[in-house]
């Protein structure tokens, strides 16, 4: 027998972690995996507590969120979007589970209704297109319909579990309601909002996420969409919508970003206690003030058109005599007749609303006087156009919220921040199997 004469080596010092605030677990600094792991190339199925989650299932989710969206996807884009679903469709079934546990399922009748609403808003007189454009971007019917079911789902068990719970004090609403009128003329902000819950543990990876989300965005991805399918707050269902808000009713962090935002900008992700949130302002004005985006206008629209194989230098000649026509005007009723001599047409429409403009577009206009004019923009293949401001209605001031509406703003905070303790209860307590 062959004797082997083994050399104690001395092993580095290590020291042991202790359990902090920022590290409940009191994990070390660096860790030692044993096997391989690799969580964004993990099979894109489960099962939770008894019921199976496919490939086929996680497929034509994706399809629904990367059709609305123009920008393309990458490869590891894709796996991020694909164990992002998964982990909405595992939040999904536990809601419906949970709601039939509580013998509040949702009908069938009451989801085919919604289908067929959104089918009518979106293709009109002929709902049955939406089944055909489902399958033709590699989703489904019964895929949003399980979506529809989810969201039912939750907000029934919000209804009997959270709201009946959520007490909002007559004293509460009128110290808001102060505060407003002490507010008169600050600026408030209508925006979106799309949060991602995050630990000390996995941080890194939901940061890694968040970013890629506002890259889809900045890419011409829909907001509406993407919060729909990744934001974890109960406003999800409608798109991520906040509605009019003030800045000292956000987190510092998002107060921050709100006030540095102009209406159709993006930011984030900014960090906030618990985890990351995306903004988007949809609009602006002051608190208790006439909102200058309900007013009226009255806009003469005067555009060319470019032929067929117009040179760079010949398009820029044109847009050149354009601009100077446009600066020539000296009002309204000039537009008609300058406009026949350079072959411009002119569109009036004389009851549109500020707020249905563009918004890079909406601020110059309500910046303009009256006789004024837009600088052209457009391009080759759409032809070049002004826009000339020959009236404008505004709105009234806006008198205080009704203490009824107060209220029901108060609440809503409230049952959200609750929701979202109870969506992680019913995620500890779940039993997912992955395959």
């Amino acid at each position: 027998m062959i004797g082997l004469a083994l050399t104690p080596v001395a092993a580095p010092a290590q020291t042991v972690a202790v359990p902090t605030a920022d590290n409940p677990f009191g994990l070390p600094e660096d860790i030692t995996l044993f096997g391989k792991a690799d969580p964004d190339r993990r099979t894109a199925t489960a099962i939770v507590n008894g019921f199976v989650i496919t490939g086929t299932d996680i497929d034509m989710r994706v399809a629904l969120v990367t059709a609305a969206s123009d920008a393309a996807i990458s490869e590891e884009e894709m796996l991020r979007l694909r164990v992002q679903v998964l982990r909405n469709l595992i939040d999904e079934t536990l809601k419906i589970q949970a709601a039939a546990a509580a013998e509040m399922e949702v009908k069938r009748e009451e989801v085919e209704q919604t289908y067929q609403q959104l089918a009518a808003q979106n293709f009109g007189s002929d709902p049955k297109k939406m089944d055909e454009y489902l399958v033709s971007i590699g989703s489904s019917p019964a895929s949003l319909k399980r979506q529809i079911e989810g969201e039912a789902a939750w907000e029934n068990l919000l209804r009997r579990n959270i709201m009946p719970f959520v007490n909002v004090s007559a004293e509460e609403v009128n110290d808001s309601l102060k505060r407003m009128n002490e507010a008169k003329g600050t600026d408030e902000y209508r925006l979106g909002e799309i949060f991602l819950s995050a630990t000390s543990e996995n941080r890194a990876a939901v940061l890694a996420n968040a970013q890629q989300i506002v890259q889809q965005l900045q890419q011409g991805g829909s907001f509406v969409a993407y919060a729909r399918q990744y934001s974890e707050a109960t406003t999800a269902v409608v798109g991520g919508d906040l509605g009019w808000v003030r800045l000292g009713q956000l987190p510092p962090q998002l107060a921050a970003a709100a006030r540095t935002m102009s209406a159709g900008q993006l930011q984030g992700p900014i960090e906030i206690p618990g985890g990351f949130s995306i903004l988007y302002l949809i609009n602006k004005r002051q608190v208790l003030m006439a909102d200058p985006n309900e007013a009226v206008l009255n806009l003469k629209q005067i555009s060319i058109m470019f032929p067929a194989g117009v040179t760079q230098a010949q398009a820029e000649a044109k847009v050149s005599e354009f601009g100077n026509f446009a600066d020539s005007l000296r009002g309204c009723a000039d537009v008609e007749a300058g406009a026949a001599k350079i072959g411009a047409e002119v569109v009036t429409n004389d009851q549109i609303k500020a707020e249905v403009l563009p918004p890079q577009l909406r601020d110059i206009i309500l910046n303009l006087q009256i006789g004024q004019t837009t600088p052209p923009f457009g391009n080759i293949q759409e032809g070049v156009r002004v826009f000339m401001l020959c009236g404008r209605d505004d709105p009234k001031d806006a008198g205080a919220p009704t203490f009824a509406a107060v209220m029901d703003q108060l609440e809503e905070e409230r049952v959200n921040k609750r929701a979202q303790r109870f969506l992680r209860d019913l995620r500890n307590d779940a039993y997912i199997e992955y395959n």
